[in-house]
């Protein structure tokens, strides 16, 4: 799994002109599952972050995880984090999960990391959605499973 976590004061999620999730203060997460991926690499992934420490403590040093500031997370599938541009200017996908297996694995990370006790809300895997952040920072952490 390929996750990239922005620390937000607040994030929403829209499809079709409607709000569908939000989040903040907290996190979002743009999720995506890899070729060879499974159940194993979600809760670990969703373990992680739930411990992750990146919000700040009361002498402004990144030393609290989102479960210590009581925080929530607004999580969105993308599967162009598995985006090559290693070769030429057009990037290819094909090490990301097929779209099925890739759904799966989406909302078993959302009950995982729901599971660690965080509030969790979600895009709509597939959608074309619209996606609005205030970065908190910013904070911007790159993570594999």
């Amino acid at each position: 799994m390929r996750a990239l976590l922005q620390r937000v004061s607040k994030a929403s999620v829209t499809v079709d002109g409607t709000v569908i999730g939000q989040s903040g203060p907290g996190l979002l997460i743009l999720v995506c599952a890899m070729q060879g991926d499974g159940e194993a690499q979600t809760l670990q992934l969703a373990r992680k972050i739930a411990k992750l420490r990146i919000f700040k403590d009361s002498a402004g040093k990144m030393n609290r995880s989102i479960l210590d500031v009581g925080g929530s997370a607004l999580v969105i599938s993308q599967f162009t984090l598995a985006a090559d541009t290693s070769r030429g200017n057009r990037p290819g996908f094909s090490e990301a999960a097929p779209a099925a297996e890739g759904k799966h694995l989406y909302e078993a990370f959302v009950r995982d990391l729901a599971a660690q006790g965080i509030a969790v809300e979600t895009g709509a895997f597939g959608a074309d959605m619209a996606v609005e952040l205030i970065n908190d920072g910013p904070v911007t952490i790159w993570m594999e499973s």
